[in-house]
């Protein structure tokens, strides 16, 4: 039975209050009390910042006080006995200005190049982050043309140049320097990681037999150049021979008797022994017959060739990737370290047939009713090194052909001492690819240990591989030369700004080279092949775009038909752009 009006007024509290009844469960002194637990953190009565929470800051993180990120809201432990629920959420509203935004850019030399200008750790939408190298203009850029990679950089006034972050970064697609064919059958996979962790322990090594003559270093070289004065790097034409392992005479021979196991030139010796540092891709051939194990290199072989900026965090472009100066490609750059080594080898000797330090034998490659230039200063040292281990039943040794390239009085015992030259090329400092490279004629002088800290990063690989072929001859000194060209935009002129002598093993320990790990890689890729227990002709193969070595299995006549042809002697050809 519905109730009637007057029975619902009767139901009524008779007191001038109205509502729900008021307990004193909830009051504490007549004041609401809202219930927490001691386990919440006491923060602020009144939070300010909670409609900021959803707002983007920097580097995408989101943005509120850093010294309460960890706080939490008073009575934020239990579900608040005073929330209203409404309609909308006031964070959904924004204010929309209408008015056009000037963005003011600055120009920067003749690229114009945009830049951040900022305090303290640089710009503030580049905080701190790693970066890469980036060229700055022409004129106008004489500080902090390039961004150190090492974060946030420059004090008051730093300033933070555009470029890919590491994380996105474009992957670099380089080819491969030999082309796979369907019939390789792969068999190993090596990872970079796992050849670093390899050692093997083993001797200086012993001399078997020399060839060749070595003419004297000029000691000219040593000194700066003179104020205002540029020494020519000149065309020196000399036969120089970089023939492969398996076609030379007296590695034949010494095969023959037995002397080793395993053959090998130092040129490719030093790529195996360098492996985890190199990013261009490379290939060795190796040979088994019997028991002889011979490591060759193709006929026009990246090998034979002279890395620019291999190891650079902004290596050069190719003309794919968006590189427009044709002379600053990697293959054209490559070309240019070659005919330079070439020359400059040739040029800081001195040609005296009174005066050169005479091998036990003559070159064993050079034939002169054949050759119509003059033999260039070499010398030619076989060596052998023992690759044992505790467990091999029988003594495993290896031979390998070094080169020395001159000889020089030393200044105080007067004994003579063999060199390696080398020479290191500038191409343009503010070019891409340059690796944040310093001006070599206004720094070679006064801050040279920047300039070769920097060429050990940026040439790491090509560095290590030189003093590894150093120290595998018992070279004494290693020459490096520091040669530029004479304008930016021209690759057929050089000039000479100066050169260092370096002990080798002293170098090595300065680049944090460990011919022990080196030794261990070449033991390990001499076993898998061992392992076959058969003959064969495989391939070893550094991977363009990853960090691995890939190990083929490829039928016997490969490559012959490519070294077979009208210039090919027995003794091989004559190479200029020899190592």
């Amino acid at each position: 039975m519905p109730m009637s009006l007057a029975d619902i007024v009767a139901s009524l509290p008779s007191d001038e209050a109205w509502g729900p009844p008021t307990t004193t469960d909830a009051l504490v002194e007549g004041v609401p009390y809202a219930p927490y637990s001691k386990g919440d953190k006491l923060g602020r009565m009144a939070d300010w910042t909670t409609e900021g929470k959803d707002r983007e800051g920097r580097g995408g993180r989101q943005q509120y006080n850093r010294n309460y990120r960890d706080q939490q809201v008073y009575g934020a432990g239990t579900s608040s006995l005073f929330a209203v629920q409404v309609a909308e959420d006031e964070s959904s509203f924004s204010v929309v200005d209408n008015t056009r935004a000037s963005t003011k850019t600055r120009g920067f030399g003749r690229g114009g190049a945009t830049f951040i200008r900022g305090r303290g750790r640089g710009a503030r939408d580049a905080r701190g982050g790693r970066g890469t190298f980036q060229r700055v203009g022409g004129r106008g850029a004489q500080q902090n043309q390039y961004y150190d990679n090492r974060g946030g950089r420059g004090g008051r006034g730093g300033r933070r140049f555009g470029g890919w972050k590491d994380y996105d970064k474009p992957q670099r697609n380089r080819d491969s320097s030999v082309n796979i064919k369907p019939d390789w059958q792969m068999l190993e996979e090596i990872d970079f990681n796992r050849l670093a962790k390899l050692n093997l322990e083993t001797s200086t090594g012993e001399d078997l037999d020399s060839y060749g003559f070595l003419y004297y270093y000029d000691r000219s070289y040593d000194k700066p150049p003179v104020k205002n004065t540029e020494r020519k790097l000149n065309v020196v034409d000399r036969a120089a021979y970089n023939v492969t392992t398996s076609q030379d005479p007296i590695i034949h021979e010494l095969a023959e008797k037995d002397e080793a196991t395993i053959f090998a030139t130092d040129n490719i010796l030093s790529m195996l022994m360098c492996a985890p540092r190199s990013v261009y891709s490379w290939d060795i051939v190796i040979t088994r017959t019997g028991n002889k194990i011979f490591l060759d290199k193709r006929d026009g072989s990246s090998l034979d060739m002279v890395s620019v900026n291999e190891n650079a965090a902004d290596a050069p472009l190719e003309a794919s990737e968006g590189n427009k100066d044709q002379i600053n490609f990697p293959g054209a750059l490559a070309l240019e370290a070659t005919f330079i080594n070439h020359n400059f080898v040739n040029q800081t000797v001195i040609e005296s047939e009174n005066s050169r330090f005479e091998m036990q034998h003559e070159n064993p490659f050079y034939n002169p009713s054949e050759e119509t230039e003059a033999l260039a200063s070499k010398a030619y040292k076989y060596r052998r090194f023992d690759l044992s281990l505790e467990k091999d039943e029988d003594p495993l040794h290896l031979i390998v052909r070094t080169e020395l390239d001159a000889v020089v009085k030393n200044n105080i015992s007067g004994e003579d001492q063999f060199l390696v030259i080398k020479a290191l090329n500038e191409f343009d400092h503010k070019a891409q690819g340059s690796g944040g490279a310093l001006d070599w004629r206004t720094k070679l002088t006064s801050q040279r240990g920047a300039v070769v800290a920097t060429e050990m990063k940026n040439n790491s690989c090509k560095l290590a591989r030189w003093t590894v072929q150093a120290i595998l001859g018992r070279a004494d000194v290693m020459k490096l030369g520091f040669v530029s060209r004479t304008t930016p935009k021209s690759n057929d002129r050089h000039v000479i700004l100066g050169v260092v002598g370096y002990d080798p093993r002293k170098f090595a320990e300065q680049m944090n080279l460990n011919l022990n790990n080196g030794w261990g890689i070449v033991r390990t890729i001499i076993d898998m092949i061992r392992g076959m227990n058969k003959d064969g002709k495989y391939v070893l193969v550094k991977d363009p775009n990853k960090n691995l070595l890939r190990l083929y299995e490829v039928p016997a006549g490969t490559f012959e038909e490519e070294d077979e042809g009208p210039a090919g002697t027995e003794d091989g050809t004559a190479e200029d752009g020899a190592e």
